[in-house]
């Protein structure tokens, strides 16, 4: 499956260079011309000798199971805390509550008072956050290597001595904080259909049968003393396992942990509520309407968990029938009979069952019924007959490579460590799972299919129509009612430790090369993993689609990887897979980018592939008529997306329609557009932009830049320019000026509406807009931002809200995303408003605020840049805005310097809220009338 569709974060964030690119063909060709020679790669079995995470694992005597792997690469320390505690574990009438209960664990703890994250934002983390799931709640963060001791401290006190800080008001924020990440998932298209399945396929009673987000009804009811009881039943140190990763051995380890979680008392044994795999005593054939653009199909099968030995055959099987580019669904459906624009197939591995779910999204015009029909026929030949050994083995090579590239992290590698060692006792099950993946065969892949998916199927359509109507949390919940609590009696501890000094940055040498066709190529080694990241960035980006048009960049990068001269879109993906290689073209609002990851020991074929996907497509008719035919549908999606909805709308009001940046962020074009493209508007927008005087190639290897080199050469080496021009864009030196208004985007049945406001900023990529952002983290950016702890923090009327300025080359917008419960969008925007007033025009930057700021933004910068993507990133920004090689190594000295003056006089020149332009997309019955309340201009638009 391959599915270039565009993700909300990035819709909101436009920032980062997705991947790009091709060079044109001179002639229409249906099919490969010429057939190109197969690659070849290295054996799975030599890429699987290639992981191992060391470990060492020990017990204290209230039970806790510590778990350390030393990894010096860099100075810093991954902490990770699991709780064998999830949402299958919540009684009938509590569900949500593990859920809940991990915001309640971010509120303060009794020997350190306040936001933990507050706390946490002064040891300068990455990677902080924690997550619920069905079998388990974590916590996680990587902290500088003199940082941890108080990370360890503040990771106890939450675990030992949480409850004197959990009050009824805590309780009631967080319930509101909650329900609005409820609201924000419900509001999504298809966001109502997991309820639907979990109901369908777990029977009453069923500890899977409820979402962990739980009901609004149950997290209404929960009160002070039952919350307080979970966490005392569920959050005991011997329910626990805490792994330590990075810069780290385990006799220290063993010294730390004793002293900051030994005097934990043990807690009530939590065994894991038992679950069998339920089998339907007859197929469920049900739909569902939604305000959808395209009818979806689903099948579902409740199968066995991760620890059975049919896990891996099914994961085969669902990666085989609709998970690689080369799937079985994707030839026949998407590309073959071309009655759908998407498939999917996935399973999903819980401790006790698993969920095997095929998805298909119908073709506009399309008859539903029959397309379901012919799922069904695909399914049971595939189920009869099984996958070929070729489909095994790519799978298997693409799950080895992506494991290997996954452990770059120590987090990641934390991660690993303690899922094993949660569910399966054995930190090492991960090898367990990889050798499974390199052994199976195609046989028990087809005898697991047998086993569990020819029983009684879950049949669900989720057709376009009107949702039914929501089930809101109630005005007063009864859990906010206070009744007598047990008094907690606190526990005093030694004092926090203080952080020792924090290392500035050690950022990699850069490095560069010309290739014989004047190619530049910059290049950094990073050898933490057997690892390659090679990406080529164009000066071009959505922002070169001419104002007739708009569309042209992203369609035609859809076609790179549908065909070259001499390879068909299933052969390249097949290739692509085979070789365990992950190559992504795409594109920003200022550059085109085709990116490759790859373990080393295939690097050089896969380059091979990459400059035959960049430098040869096909742009075959057939298939330019049916990326047309998709990009129209997913057109049609995104008028369905609150995000995509506010992307689309806030560009032209604050730039202007004529300016390049002037058109929706996602760059998916309008109909007329997009319908009138000739595949000649497409082999010309592919001459002008994709192409080697227009390009740079970035670097980030395990080899060296003399072994890369003579293979970036033999690649691209002898690619030249066309004789068309290259391409131009051209800003105009003015931007129109702005005033606040609100623009209503009517989106019926929304519980939560988006608003997305803002202005563009007197100042550009390329200035030095340090002590800008700096400043903005106090103001907008910053989980403990003014804007977010008033929306979120203090008044719980969203999950969460952002301002920031984004990075564009020329004139850069700053924009606030805050999506909000629907009967507080007019109250919320003039909290924004007053925010923004206060901060910019009396109450600046606090000496707390300005202490967080900078040692938040100094000490992270270790683990900010612990992976090589991390660092081929940074390679291509500093290109991107002019900065200087050594850029990223003087941020630490040049942050330090900042003064609460400079960063109140940076906000305040730059920021004019006055002429913030808000979006809002909403149920303009509801929030109409709390708009015309504020006395700001309000204009309604139907979705664009």
């Amino acid at each position: 499956m391959r599915l270039r569709a565009v993700s909300v974060a990035a819709i909101l964030a436009v920032i980062s260079p997705a991947a790009a690119i091709a060079q044109s063909a001179a002639a229409p060709a249906e099919s490969a011309a010429s057939q190109a020679a197969q690659l070849r790669a290295a054996p799975v079995t030599e890429l699987v000798s290639e992981v191992d995470i060391p470990w060492k694992r020990f017990q204290l005597d209230n039970g806790l199971t510590v778990i350390v792997h030393e990894d010096r690469k860099a100075p810093v320390v991954a902490l990770s805390v699991w709780y064998n505690v999830g949402s299958k574990d919540e009684p009938a009438g509590s569900t949500g509550f593990a859920h809940l209960f991990e915001h309640l664990m971010f509120g303060g703890s009794e020997n350190a008072p306040g936001s933990y994250l507050g706390r946490m934002r002064n040891l300068g983390p990455s990677n902080l956050n924690g997550t619920t799931w069905f079998d388990r709640t974590n916590y996680f963060q990587t902290v500088p290597t003199p940082a941890l001791e108080q990370a360890l401290f503040l990771e106890s006190d939450r675990m030992g001595y949480l409850l004197g800080e959990v009050d009824q008001e805590v309780l009631d924020l967080q319930r509101g904080v909650v329900q609005n990440e409820k609201r924000q998932g419900d509001n999504q298209p298809y966001g109502l259909f997991e309820y639907a399945q979990l109901e369908a396929l777990f029977p009453e009673g069923h500890p899977y049968r409820h979402s962990t987000i739980g009901s609004m009804a149950d997290l209404d009811a929960a009160s002070l003393e039952t919350v307080r009881n979970w966490f005392r039943d569920k959050y005991g140190p011997n329910n626990a396992i805490v792994v330590l990763s990075g810069d780290i051995d385990e006799a220290t380890a063993r010294t730390l942990v004793d002293r900051y979680f030994g005097k934990i008392p043990r807690g009530p044994v939590n065994t894991p509520a038992e679950a069998d795999v339920p089998t339907l005593a007859a197929p469920i054939v049900a739909t569902m309407h939604d305000r959808v653009a395209n009818t979806r199909l689903t099948r579902s099968w409740a199968v066995p968990g991760m620890l059975s030995d049919d896990a891996v055959p099914l994961s085969v099987a669902a990666s085989v029938l609709g998970g690689l580019a080369s799937s079985r669904l994707d030839n026949q459906l998407v590309r073959g009979e071309q009655s759908a624009v998407s498939a999917s197939a996935s399973m999903s591995e819980f401790h006790r069952v698993g969920i095997f779910d095929i998805s298909v999204d119908v073709k506009p015009g399309q008859d539903a019924a029959e397309v379901g029909r012919r799922l069904d026929a695909i399914v049971a030949d595939f189920i009869a007959n099984g996958p070929t050994e070729e489909e095994v083995a790519r799978v298997a090579t693409r799950y080895v490579s992506s494991r290997i590239q996954g452990l770059e992290q120590v987090n990641g590698k934390a991660n690993v460590l303690a899922e094993g060692q949660l569910y399966a006792g054995d930190p090492d099950f991960y090898k367990k799972e990889l050798a499974t993946y390199a052994s199976v065969t195609p046989a028990e892949v087809k005898t697991a299919m047998q086993r569990w998916l020819t029983r009684p199927v879950f049949d669900m359509t989720i057709a376009p129509g009107e949702r039914e109507a929501y089930v809101e949390a109630a005005a007063t919940p009864s859990g906010a009612t206070p009744v007598p609590a047990t008094e907690i009696q606190r526990v005093a501890r030694d004092p926090m430790p203080t952080i020792g000094q924090v290392p500035d940055l050690e950022f990699p040498a850069v490095e560069r090369t010309t290739l014989s066709n004047g190619v530049k190529v910059v290049y950094a080694q990073v050898d933490t993993v057997p690892v390659t990241r090679v990406g080529i960035d164009f000066d071009a980006g959505y922002a070169a689609d001419s104002a007739d048009r708009l569309g042209a960049q992203a369609m035609m990068l859809d076609l790179l990887d549908e065909g070259t001269t001499s390879r068909d879109a299933n052969q390249l993906a097949e290739e692509e897979e085979r070789l365990g290689a992950s190559i992504n073209v795409g594109a920003s609002m200022d550059r085109t980018s085709a990116d490759l990851s790859v373990v080393t020991a295939n690097l050089t074929p896969s380059l091979t592939l990459l400059a035959d996907v960049v430098r040869n497509p096909a742009f075959a008719p057939s298939e330019v008529e049916r990326i047309r035919a998709s990009r129209l549908s997913g057109l049609a999606s995104e008028r369905t997306n609150p995000g995509a909805i506010a992307a689309r709308a806030l560009p032209p009001l604050i730039y202007g329609a004529d300016s390049p940046y002037g058109r929706s962020f996602t760059g998916s074009g309008d109909e007329a557009s997009l319908t009138a493209l000739t595949r000649d508007d497409l082999v010309a927008t592919h001459a002008a932009w994709v192409r080697p005087d227009n390009a740079t190639i970035f670097v980030v290897s395990d080899l060296p830049l003399s072994q890369v080199t003579p293979q970036l050469e033999a690649a691209f080496g002898d690619w030249r320019a066309p004789s068309a021009p290259k391409g131009t864009k051209e800003f105009a030196a003015t931007v129109p000026a702005t005033t606040s208004r609100v623009v209503l985007i009517d989106r019926p049945q929304s519980p939560q509406s988006l608003i997305y406001g803002g202005a563009v900023l007197p100042v550009s990529g390329t200035d030095d807009l340090l002590a800008l952002n700096a400043a903005n983290v106090t103001l907008g950016s910053d989980f403990l931002s003014r804007i977010n702890s008033d929306l979120r923090e203090t008044k719980g009327w969203s999950y969460g809200v952002r301002g920031g300025v984004t990075p564009l080359e020329h004139r850069v917008p700053y924009i606030v995303n805050a999506p909000v419960q629907a009967n507080r969008t007019g109250e919320s925007i003039a909290a924004l408003i007053a925010q923004y007033d206060r901060f910019l025009q009396t109450d600046g930057v606090t000496p707390s605020e300005l202490e967080r700021t900078i040692n938040g933004n100094t000490r992270s910068l270790a683990g900010g840049f612990e992976t090589s993507g991390a660092i081929l990133g940074a390679l291509r920004s500093n290109a991107l805005y002019g900065r200087p090689d050594d850029y990223q190594a003087t941020l630490a000295s040049r942050t330090r310097a900042l003064t609460a003056e400079q960063l109140d006089a940076e906000a305040r020149r730059i920021i004019k809220p006055d002429q913030f332009v808000w979006v809002v997309v909403g149920d303009a019955s509801v929030v109409r009338p709390q708009l015309e309340a504020l006395g700001l201009p309000v204009e309604e638009r139907s979705i664009q």
